[in-house]
């Protein structure tokens, strides 16, 4: 019995320890993808962290208390303040917009469009679209006249669809693995209003953590040419704790729309237990958030990102 007793706070000890690293490590800024992939784990250290701090309060060890403690305050200053603040308001004529990551080899077509039926956004930006997503989206100009689309085999396909007229819209193939990049530019209520959405890799080795970081400052540089009010959405591949994604907010002055309204996960579906916020909307300081949360499931890894702003 004191055996199991002992292999059990041993568990415990050791799970307070990797937790306190990992707490400790992901809040410096080390420029190397394996530690900004576990930085996306903020809120979990948090949970964590406190889930062992009782535990080890009734145990009465000090040391783990205290070591846990800073664990819980290093995490909570990167995840409380998501959920402090918000700036949402009553719009006379608000513009709802969704996002999402439709997974190119989901043909679960119909659940999706069972949620722009009922959450009838004004515009749309799917990701991973495919030829065979393309084809499978044709119903959806009849509501959506105005529609722009760069299908591609693979996972970074995207398709723009409005019912807001496009004063203009195209594509760039971002740098340095040519994704393609949507710039629409149109007019709301007499307010021109700047859309981009991107969808970087996935930034899983050192190349494609460099291939990633290089496609979020091509988009930087996409923004600065261009006036106020803008929006960027999209699955970024990285968290609001990526010093990468940092350095994108710092260089284009956008916020991301989730402050106020929590952390707002939104990948991966098959683990719900560790979702991540990955998919964004970021907007200027001239545009506000009326409401921002995620959608149902729509068979892809990747939850549907809902944003409401007014101009």
């Amino acid at each position: 019995m004191r055996g199991k007793y002992v292999s059990a706070v041993g568990l415990l000890q050791a799970a307070a320890i990797v937790t306190i690293v990992f707490s400790i490590v992901t809040a410096l800024p080390i420029d190397h993808y394996g530690i900004q992939l576990f930085t996306h784990f903020k809120p979990h250290y948090l949970v964590v962290a406190v889930a062992l701090c009782v535990a080890f309060v009734l145990l009465r060890q000090p040391v783990y208390i205290t070591g846990l403690l800073l664990a819980i305050g290093l995490n909570a200053f990167y995840v409380i303040p998501w959920y402090i603040g918000s700036n949402a308001i009553q719009a006379d004529r608000p513009l709802k917009l969704l996002h999402a990551n439709v997974l190119s080899r989901n043909t679960e077509y119909g659940r999706l469009m069972d949620l722009l039926d009922s959450e009838s956004p004004d515009v749309v930006l799917l990701q991973e679209i495919s030829p065979e997503w393309l084809v499978a989206l044709d119903p959806l100009r009849q509501d959506y006249p105005y529609s722009y689309a760069e299908a591609r085999e693979g996972n970074f396909g995207i398709a723009l669809f409005s019912r807001v007229p496009f004063t203009s819209v195209s594509h760039i193939d971002s740098p340095p693995l040519g994704y393609p990049t949507i710039i629409a530019t149109m007019d709301v209520d007499g307010a021109t209003v700047h859309l981009v959405g991107s969808h970087p890799t996935i930034p899983i080795s050192t190349q494609l953590y460099t291939d990633r970081n290089e496609q979020l400052a091509s988009i930087a540089d996409l923004l600065e040419g261009l006036d106020a009010p803008q929006v960027l959405f999209g699955d970024l591949n990285a968290s609001m704790w990526d010093m990468n994604y940092r350095s994108l907010e710092k260089d284009t002055g956008l916020r991301n729309a989730r402050a106020g309204f929590g952390i707002v996960p939104t990948w991966p579906t098959f683990l719900p237990f560790a979702m991540i916020p990955i998919d964004h909307f970021l907007v200027s300081d001239d545009i506000s958030v009326v409401e921002m949360r995620s959608g149902p499931r729509i068979g892809s890894d990747h939850l549907p990102l809902i944003a409401t702003i007014a101009l």
